[in-house]
This record gives C-alpha cells, sequence and structure tokens, in this order.
C-alpha cells in the first residue's frame, strides 16, 4: 500500500481529496470517483502507484506532440481509474475499471528510466487513463528520469487543483491537455466535470514553465460548430499566444456515444481553418490521414520544417537548431539532439515486462 497525498481528514471522520476540484469525501473502505483513491483506516491509499495496466513504446507523435522532441518514441504508461466521465472515451476499458479488474505490472520509479532507455525511448508519458489521479507516482518516476536525462509528458485532461498542479508540474517537461469543448455545458453533462478549472490549470502549467499543446476531439453536433471553435481559438491567443500547438483529432463511436458517426474529414479542415483565421500560427489535425494538415510549416517563410504520415515524421528540418532553415525563425518547441526520427510511427507493448 501507498500512502498518498492531497488529502484532510473531516471532522466527521472522512477523508476530503485535495488532489482534483471533485474534493471526494470518503468513508473508511471508500474509494473516490477515479476509483483508485481509497480512505484504508483513516488514511488515503494510492491503489495504482507503481501498477500501470498500460505500457507501450509510442511514437511521440501519437500523444499528440509535434513540438516536443519529434519523430522520437516515447513510454507510455496508464492505470486504471479517471476523474472524469467522459461519455466518449476510448480507453474505457481502463479508465473505467478498478484496480482489481485489470492486468497491471509491478514497476517501481527506479526502474521506468532504464525501460525507456531500453527501448530506446527519449521519454515517458503518463497517458491513456488521468494521470492526475497517480500523481504521486508521476513525480516519483519524473524524479529518476530527470536525474538520467530522459525527458516526461504528461497526456492529461488538466482537471487538477492549484494545490497538486503546482507541485506535479515542476517535474513534467510537456503536456498534452484535452480541452473537451468550450462551454461548460458540454463539460457537465458530457463529462461530469467542469471547464474553468481546466482553463485554469492549463495557463498554470505554462507558468511553471511545462512545453504545452492541446488536443480537442470534436464530436459531431456537440462540440464542432464554428462560434464555440471560434471562443476556443480566441482564448488559446489571448491566454496562451499564437505559437501553442492546437489539434483538432477526429471521434470514433465508442463507449456510451456509438450513436454517432465517426468525425468528417471536412470538420477537422473547417476547425483547423478557423483556428488558423484566429491568429493561431500551429494548428493540426489528427485521426485523419491528410499530410497538410499534419505538418509543421514556418509561419514567416512557409518553408516546411517537419512532414509527418500518419504518427511517422517522414522529414525534419528543424532537428537539433528549433531555427527555420530558410528564414532563420525560431519555432516554439524543443527540437534537441534527441530529434533523431527513431520511431516508425508503430507502437510495441510491453505488458510483459518483469
Amino acid at each position: 500500500m501507498y500512502e498518498a497525498r492531497w488529502w484532510r481528514r473531516e471532522d466527521d471522520g472522512k477523508i476530503l481529496c485535495t488532489l482534483c476540484p471533485r474534493f471526494c469525501r470518503m468513508a473508511d473502505g471508500q474509494a473516490g470517483f477515479c476509483f483508485i483513491r481509497q480512505n484504508q483506516g483513516g488514511q488515503l491509499i494510492s491503489l495504482g502507484y507503481g501498477q500501470p495496466a498500460a505500457l507501450y513504446a509510442d511514437p511521440i507523435e501519437k500523444k499528440p506532440l509535434n513540438h516536443f522532441l519529434p519523430g522520437t518514441r516515447i513510454l507510455s504508461m496508464g492505470t486504471a481509474g479517471c476523474n472524469m466521465g467522459c461519455k466518449f472515451c476510448q480507453n474505457w476499458d481502463i479508465s473505467k475499471a478498478k484496480a482489481d479488474q485489470v492486468r497491471s505490472v509491478a514497476l517501481p520509479p527506479e526502474r521506468i528510466p532504464t525501460l525507456a532507455a531500453t527501448e530506446d525511448c527519449a521519454s515517458v508519458a503518463f497517458t491513456y487513463n488521468e494521470p492526475t489521479i497517480f500523481a504521486e507516482y508521476v513525480i516519483d518516476v519524473a524524479r529518476e528520469c530527470r536525474r538520467q536525462g530522459i525527458a516526461t509528458v504528461m497526456v492529461t485532461n488538466g482537471y487538477i487543483t492549484r494545490e497538486a498542479l503546482d507541485e506535479v508540474y515542476p517535474w513534467i517537461d510537456a503536456a498534452n491537455v484535452d480541452l473537451k469543448a468550450f462551454t461548460e455545458d458540454f463539460y457537465r453533462k458530457i463529462t461530469l466535470s467542469h471547464l474553468d478549472p481546466v482553463l485554469d490549470g492549463i495557463v498554470r502549467m505554462r507558468e511553471l514553465g511545462t512545453w504545452v499543446e492541446l488536443t480537442t476531439l470534436l464530436i459531431p453536433g456537440h462540440n464542432d460548430g464554428d462560434e464555440e471553435i471560434e471562443a476556443l481559438a480566441t482564448w488559446v491567443h489571448e491566454h496562451l499566444g499564437d505559437e501553442v500547438p492546437l489539434h483538432f483529432t477526429a471521434f470514433h463511436p465508442d463507449y456510451k456515444m456509438t450513436d454517432l458517426g465517426p468525425t468528417p474529414p471536412a470538420t477537422l479542415f473547417r476547425a483547423r481553418a478557423i483556428a488558423l483565421g484566429k491568429g493561431l500560427r500551429f494548428v493540426y489535425c489528427g485521426n485523419v490521414r491528410e499530410r497538410e494538415s499534419h505538418a509543421t510549416v514556418c509561419p514567416d517563410c512557409q518553408t516546411t520544417l517537419i512532414e509527418r504520415d500518419w504518427h511517422a515524421v517522414t522529414l525534419n528540418r528543424l532537428r537539433g537548431t528549433g531555427t527555420c532553415p530558410g528564414c532563420g525563425r525560431t519555432i516554439p518547441g524543443r527540437f534537441d539532439t534527441r530529434s533523431r526520427d527513431r520511431s516508425d510511427g508503430r507502437r510495441r507493448s510491453l505488458m510483459m515486462v518483469r
């Protein structure tokens, strides 16, 4: 058992978890909304610590991150549980499961950097389910990775309290935040959470120096209207600047939203055009095979800097420099010497690790 952080005991004996804005109150033996933080005898226990239920070597473009170590492999891990209730969840087999309902492997923090290096991974990602809920494990793994020069990445819904965020993200090099939509109504009804804490968290991550990219999964009829996309792009421009990469990705029917069709590619291209029209410099489309919307292009001279075929980098002119070879413009992100096109765009399962 591993005692969790970010909690306090209430006057009635229950535990209040202060890790995320749900602020779950738990009687003895009861778990929070996320399933893996449980009151055991008056202490909050993290059932997911050191117990990943998913472990893969992925291309970093799959996260998706396009401006952080492009072309490299990333060791990706997740546990059971989640602190949102997204009806469209595409990893619901683990995110909606309890710790004892999934097959996991015991993997202490000190083993992670060695495993990453063995798999030729330049970074480690906390992903698949919501990594905030196993934040104690995240910090300990990130500390070990930093000692050995391995970068760390959060793929997150951003639903975390300021108290916890300020302790977690100084250890995190990059994050892709799933900005699920841009209305409180969507967040409340479709994800069973709230929008404002996510927006506040994104701004704070940037203040702490974490490299941030955003992803919005466009769901037909729910968050794909022009006005909402315009509002989202305007907020990004005003609060984060015009150089934060924004990814629009295609929905496919899953979990509790199987009655909808997949997102038409035209919807993604329309959203991208709207965001570019609002002044954002780097806007991408995902879950669709279309090279123009996957490429990184210099905003000044229009030189194609990185070409991608799905999750594979086929051309990288930014390797090790981060400057456009056409005009010398600095491209935001991290394009250091580890960006050596070591990934062929495929993933490999590591769940048999011992």
